[in-house]
C-alpha cells in the first residue's frame, strides 16, 4: 500500500472517530446542561420570575447585541462587565449586607470584622450553592432574603439599560447608549435572563460538587474557586503537547533526512502561459470588495477601542445615538470573518478553472451572481443589526432580520439562510471545475481532491450556524455556535488553504508533486487531529459536562503541533521565493504567507495555548488576553493568509503588470509592526492586570468599571493609538496598491502572449 493510500485511510479515520465524539459531547451537553425552571419562587410563595421572564429576556439581550455588549459565561464583549459574573457578585454582596444589618448591626458586610466576614461567607455559600430545582414541577426554590437581593439588583438593571441620571456615569464606563432597552417591561425580563445565567454559575449539579459551569466564574464570596480537574487536565495538557511536538520532530527529522536527487527548477514561471478565462476575470470584482471591507473593518475598529475611553461620544460628538458601541463591534467582527472569506473564496473561484483549464458554461455569470449575493447580504445584514440594536425591529422579527447576539454568527436567521446558500453556489462553481481535473488522473489528484473535498467542508459546515432556534438552550447554542467559529475557519478554511498553497508550489516547480501530496495530507491529518477535538477549549464553562473539559484540554493541547511544522516550513518557504530570478513575481505573496507562519507560532500558538488550558482559561476568558489571541491569530494567520492567495490571483489576473515594491513593501511591514504594537503595548499588558485582579480579588473586579477606568488602564488603551495608526497605514498602501493595477498599472515592455486557441496551458 502507498504512503499516499495510507495517509488517505488515516485521515478518514481520524475524521470519523473525531467527529463521532464530538457528537456525543453534544449529546452529554443536551442532558447536563443547567435547566431553566418554569418559575423561581421564593420560600414565602412570591414568584420572582417565569420560564417566559427568562427566554423574552434572552431575546431582548440578543436584540442590543447580545455577546457585543458585554458577555455572558465569559463569552462576548470587554468593555462592558460580564454580566453573569457581575450580576452574581451583586447578589451575593446584596445577601451579605441584609445579614450584616439584621444580625450585626453592621452599615455593610464590608465593615465587619474579618472572622465575621468569614463566618457570613460560608453561610453564603449555604445558601446559595445547593441546587433548589425541583424537576416534577420545574420550579426553583430561594429565600427570601435572595429575592430581595435579586429585587434590588434587578432595579439596578433596570436602571442601567434606561436612560436613568443615577447610572449615567456607569453607562458611559461600559460604552453603553442611553436607553439601551427602552421598554421597562423588556428591561425587566432581561434581568430574568441574567440572573438565570449567574444561577447556572453558582448552583451545584445534582449530585456534585461543582456547578453548571464548573465553579467558572472565580468567585471567593461564594465558594466559586477552581475544581481539582481543571488543575488536573491542564498538567495533561501541557504533557500532551510536548510529547506531541517531540513526535512531530521525530518525524520530521526522520522524512527530511531522505535522500532526494537535487529538483530542477523551470526556467521561466510555468504559471505566466496560463490563460485566464472570462470567470477568472470575474473574481477581480472579490478582491476590489476585499480591500473596501477591510477598510471599514479598520475604521469601525477605530471607532469601537475608542469607545473604551470615551463610552458614547468620539472626540466630542455623541456618536452612540447613532452608531452604538455594540453595532461597531458587531460590524467590525463580522467584516473580519466576511472579507477573510471572501479572499478565499475568490481565490477558489480563480483556482478552479485554472487547475482544469476546463471553463464550465455560464461559469463567470455564475461568478457575478455570487458576488451580488454576497453584497445583498453584507447591505442587509447590516441594515437589519442597526435596526435591531437601535430597538426599531421588534423581538417579534429580530431573529429572522436583526440581530442574533452570537459573536461571529450575529446576522440574523435569513441572512444566515442567504449566506448559506452563497456558499453552495460557490462550492458549484469550484466543483464543477475541479472534479474534471480529479477525473483526469495525474500526479496531482490528492492535491486537487484534498482540495475539492475542503471546498466542500467549507460550504457545507457552516450550515451548523443553522442548527439552533430562537429559544434553543445557551448551551447547545454555544455548541453550535464553535462548530462555526471554530470547525468553519479556523479548521476547513486552513485545510484549503493549505492544498491550494501546496498546489501552487508544485505547479511552480519548486517541490515535487510526490513531496507536496505526503506533506499536505500529512499536515492535514496534524491539524485535524486537534482541532475537531480541540474545539471543545471553548466550551469548558458554558454548562457542560466534566467530559468537555478533559478532551478539550487534551485535544486543545495537539493543536499547537501543527503549529511546529509550521514553523519548520517557514524558512524553507522563504528559501523558495530566492530559488529563481522568477520567483521575484511572486516575492510578496510568499513573504505574507512566512507571514502566516509566525504568526501561527506567536498568535495562534504561543497567546493560543496561553490561554487554552482548563486552569489559566479559568482565569483569562473574557479579558484582554482573549482579544490578544484574536486579533494576532485571526488576523495574523487567516487574513495574511487571504492577503497572500489574493496577492497571487491578482499576479495571474495582471500578468503583464510591474508590482512596484513600494506599497507593498509598505504594507507587508506597517500591517505586521501594526500587529505587534497593538498586541505588546495595549492587549497583553491589560490582559495580564485584568488576570492579576481577576486571580486576588474576582472575576467580577477584573472586568468592572472601578478596575477598567483606572488611569493606567486607560493610557495603556490610548497606547493603541501608534500601532492602529502604522496598521492603517499598511492597510492603506495595500488598497492602493490594489486600486492602481487596474487604474494607472506600471507595464512591464515584454508581456505575456496570449497562447493560440486550443493550446491552453493548465495547471493539471
Amino acid at each position: 500500500m502507498s504512503s499516499t493510500r495510507k495517509l488517505w485511510i488515516a485521515l478518514a479515520v481520524l475524521l470519523v472517530v473525531s467527529f463521532s465524539v464530538l457528537l456525543w459531547v453534544g449529546g452529554e451537553i443536551h442532558r447536563e446542561m443547567p435547566p431553566v425552571p418554569e418559575q423561581v419562587v421564593s420560600h414565602s410563595g412570591q414568584v420572582v420570575f417565569t420560564r417566559a421572564d427568562i427566554e423574552t429576556g434572552r431575546q431582548v439581550w440578543q436584540s442590543i447585541g447580545g455577546h457585543q455588549l458585554g458577555s455572558i459565561w465569559g463569552h462576548g464583549s470587554y468593555v462592558a462587565p460580564d454580566w453573569t459574573a457581575d450580576w452574581l457578585h451583586r447578589e451575593a454582596v446584596d445577601v451579605l449586607d441584609q445579614w450584616s444589618r439584621r444580625d450585626h448591626a453592621s452599615p455593610s458586610f464590608a465593615a465587619l470584622d474579618p472572622a465575621t466576614r468569614a463566618a457570613l461567607s460560608v453561610r453564603l455559600q449555604q445558601e446559595m450553592r445547593p441546587n433548589t430545582y425541583d424537576a416534577a414541577s420545574g420550579n426553583v426554590s430561594i429565600s427570601d432574603d435572595r429575592a430581595i437581593a435579586i429585587a434590588n439588583v434587578s432595579a439596578h438593571y433596570q436602571s442601567l439599560f434606561s436612560n436613568d441620571p443615577a447610572t449615567a456615569t456607569l453607562r458611559e464606563n461600559y460604552a453603553m447608549k442611553n436607553n439601551t432597552v427602552p421598554d421597562a417591561e423588556h428591561r425587566r425580563a432581561m434581568t430574568a435572563f441574567y440572573w438565570w445565567s449567574a444561577w447556572s454559575a453558582v448552583t451545584q449539579r445534582p449530585g456534585k460538587a461543582i456547578t453548571y459551569t464548573n465553579n467558572w466564574p472565580h468567585e471567593p464570596l461564594v465558594g466559586n474557586t477552581p475544581p481539582s480537574n481543571l488543575f488536573m487536565w491542564s498538567v495533561f495538557s501541557v504533557l500532551f503537547l510536548i510529547a506531541g511536538i517531540a513526535l512531530l520532530g521525530w518525524h520530521y527529522a526522520v522524512t527530511h533526512s531522505r535522500g532526494e536527487p537535487p529538483l530542477t527548477l523551470p526556467a521561466s514561471d510555468p504559471l505566466a502561459s496560463v490563460v485566464v478565462t472570462p470567470s477568472m476575470k470575474a473574481t477581480a470584482k472579490y478582491f476590489w470588495i476585499v480591500m473596501a471591507l477591510f477598510l471599514v473593518q479598520i475604521l469601525l475598529g477605530a471607532i469601537t477601542a475608542h469607545y473604551q475611553v470615551e463610552g458614547q461620544q468620539a472626540y466630542g460628538f455623541a456618536l452612540a445615538d447613532y452608531l452604538p458601541y455594540s453595532l461597531t463591534r458587531t460590524w467590525h467582527t463580522q467584516l473580519a470573518v466576511l472579507w477573510i472569506a471572501t479572499a478565499w473564496l475568490g481565490m477558489g473561484l480563480y483556482i478552479g478553472p485554472a487547475i482544469s483549464g476546463h471553463e464550465p458554461k455560464f461559469q463567470a455569470l455564475g461568478v457575478h451572481v455570487l458576488w451580488l449575493c454576497l453584497i445583498i447580504i453584507v447591505v442587509g445584514s447590516f441594515v437589519g443589526q442597526w435596526f435591531a440594536v437601535m430597538q426599531k425591529l421588534g423581538l417579534a422579527h429580530n431573529f429572522w432580520w436583526g440581530h442574533q447576539g452570537w459573536e461571529y454568527v450575529d446576522m440574523g436567521r435569513f441572512w444566515q439562510w442567504f449566506l448559506f446558500l452563497g456558499l453552495g453556489i460557490w462550492l458549484t462553481l469550484v466543483g464543477r471545475c475541479l472534479v474534471p481535473a480529479i477525473r483526469k488522473g495525474g500526479e496531482s489528484k490528492s492535491i486537487t481532491t484534498l482540495l475539492f473535498l475542503s471546498t466542500i467542508a467549507i460550504g457545507l459546515f457552516y450550515g451548523a450556524g443553522l442548527m439552533w432556534g430562537e429559544h434553543t438552550h445557551l448551551s447547545m447554542v454555544e455548541y453550535w455556535r464553535w462548530w462555526v467559529v471554530h470547525l468553519w475557519v479556523e479548521g476547513f478554511f486552513e485545510v484549503f488553504a493549505t492544498a491550494v498553497i501546496a498546489f501552487l508550489f508544485t505547479k511552480l516547480g519548486l517541490i515535487r508533486v510526490s513531496t507536496g501530496t505526503l506533506a499536505t495530507l500529512f499536515a492535514t491529518i496534524v491539524f485535524m487531529a486537534g482541532g475537531v477535538l480541540g474545539t471543545l477549549h471553548h466550551l469548558y464553562f458554558t454548562g457542560t459536562p466534566v467530559a468537555v473539559i478533559a478532551l478539550g484540554a487534551s485535544f486543545s493541547a495537539l493543536e499547537v503541533v501543527p503549529l511546529a511544522y509550521v514553523g519548520f516550513e517557514a524558512w524553507h518557504t522563504f528559501k523558495l521565493g530566492h530559488a529563481t530570478p522568477w520567483m521575484q513575481r511572486y516575492k510578496w505573496p510568499i513573504l505574507f504567507f512566512v507571514a502566516v507562519a509566525f504568526w501561527n507560532l506567536v498568535g495562534a500558538g504561543l497567546f493560543g495555548f496561553l490561554i487554552n488550558p482548563p486552569l489559566p482559561l479559568y482565569y483569562m476568558q473574557g479579558l484582554n488576553l482573549t482579544p490578544l489571541h484574536g486579533h494576532t491569530a485571526l488576523f495574523g494567520v487567516y487574513g495574511m493568509l487571504g492577503i497572500g492567495l489574493m496577492l497571487f490571483c491578482l499576479r495571474g489576473l495582471k500578468p503583464a503588470a510591474i508590482w512596484p515594491d513600494a506599497p507593498l513593501r509598505t504594507a507587508f511591514w506597517a500591517l505586521n509592526i501594526g500587529l505587534v504594537a497593538m498586541a505588546l503595548l495595549t492587549l497583553l499588558p491589560i490582559g495580564i492586570l485584568q488576570l492579576n485582579a481577576a486571580i486576588n480579588t474576582g472575576y467580577w473586579y477584573a472586568r468592572s468599571a472601578d478596575f477598567m477606568q483606572q488611569p493606567l488602564i486607560e493610557m495603556l488603551v490610548w497606547m493603541r493609538v501608534p500601532g492602529d495608526t502604522i496598521f492603517s497605514v499598511g492597510a492603506l498602501s495595500l488598497a492602493w496598491f490594489v486600486a492602481r493595477l487596474w487604474i494607472a498599472p506600471y507595464k512591464s515592455v515584454a508581456t505575456v502572449e496570449a497562447a493560440p486557441e486550443g493550446a491552453r496551458e493548465t495547471l493539471v
